[in-house]
Parts: C-alpha cells; structure tokens; sequence
C-alpha cells in the first residue's frame, strides 16, 4: 500500500491519485530563491523536510513573513495560483528542502473537482492569521530584546540547532529594523548571559 505524505493523506483516494500523478518530489539546496514577487506561481510547494522562508522586502529592508515548516504548504502560492496572479512574496529555502510540487494549472480545477483539497489550505489560512497576530502583537507591544530573543530562540527551534549562522544585518532585515539597533540588544543579550556571539555565529543558551 502506498504510503503519502501525512499533509495529504486525509484527502480522498481519487484526489490523491490525481495529485500524486501530477506533482514531482524535488529537493532543494539552502538559500535557493524559489519564488520572486512579480513571477507568476508554477508550482505549488508542499514541504516534506526543511524550511522555506516566506518574505517580502522594501526598499533595502526584508520582512519576514512566515516558515513553511513539514507537511506544510504556502498560502500565498495557492491564492495566485486561484487567480493567476504574480506572487507578491519572495520565497527561499532556510536549509536543505525537500518538497511535493504540485502544478499550480491543476489547482483550479482540483478546487472544484476535489472540494476536499481545500482542507489543506484553509489550515494554513488559519496558522498565518494566527501568526499575523502574534507578529502585531510583538511589533506593539514587546520590546526589540524581547523580540529578538524570541525571534532567534523560534529560528533555532526551526533548525534543530543552538548555533545559528545569522549576520546582525540579516537579523535586521527580517524584524524591519536598523542593522546598529540589532548589534547593540544583541550586546545586550550577550551581557544578560541570553546569547553568545562566536565570530559569524550566535549560540542560544
């Protein structure tokens, strides 16, 4: 018996069929961008293993946006393949990625010939709303030595790792910040025993 990935395995036998049929198993390096704002949407990812970083960017800042962690899928690609639309995210694996990349031609019809598919995506609706309210949430109303610890601590949970090859100006980025504000709560954590910078990395403790 055929064993699927646990994202998709609730769905019906015969939208299984279809969609194992057309999608392909790809894996990924780290740091490949996979999708640019502006490109219209070829494939929709479902993560197996991995992290893909959704982000979006202005002027010379980036913003992170959300992961798209294990048995995963990404919002944003699914709504402009519906409507076939450019993205208006950038999109690139964290690590080492492997992921189900399903045609995003096909997600259309599948919608409505297949109503269950949309299960996979209104969870994910769910989570980033979620998580849109959480980012408010500290953006309001906690401080950037509060944010920064619970940005890296959340990174290295992502990661599996206590050591993060992270530069201040990449850190800045993704919490829409100055690279001089990082540096210096990052100096702090470090005094508060929170942190320990090792040349280009920072090991939570």
């Amino acid at each position: 018996m055929q064993e699927y990935p646990k994202a998709i395995s609730h769905l019906s036998a015969p939208l299984l069929a279809e969609l194992m049929s057309a999608s392909t198993t790809q894996t990924i390096p780290a740091g490949t961008e996979i999708l640019r704002v502006g490109q219209y949407v070829k494939v929709v990812p479902i993560v197996l293993d991995g992290l893909i970083k959704v982000y979006n960017r202005f002027e010379d800042k980036e913003l992170l946006l959300y992961y798209i962690k294990p048995d995963e899928s990404c919002i944003m690609s699914f709504a402009s393949s519906l409507r076939n639309e450019p993205s208006k995210v950038f999109a690139a694996t964290e690590e080492e990625t492997t992921a189900l990349l399903i045609p995003s031609d096909k997600v259309p019809n599948w919608v409505h010939q297949f109503p269950d598919i949309n299960t996979i995506f209104y969870q994910q609706y769910n989570l980033r709303y979620s998580e849109l309210l959480d980012t408010i949430h500290h953006v309001l109303f906690k401080k950037m030595d509060e944010r920064l610890f619970n940005y890296l601590s959340e990174k290295a949970d992502l990661m599996k790792t206590k050591s993060l090859k992270i530069s201040h100006r990449q850190i800045a980025s993704e919490l829409g910040t100055a690279r001089e504000v990082i540096s210096r709560v990052m100096k702090k954590l470090e005094n508060e025993g929170k942190v320990l910078q090792e040349g280009n990395s920072i090991k939570i403790l």
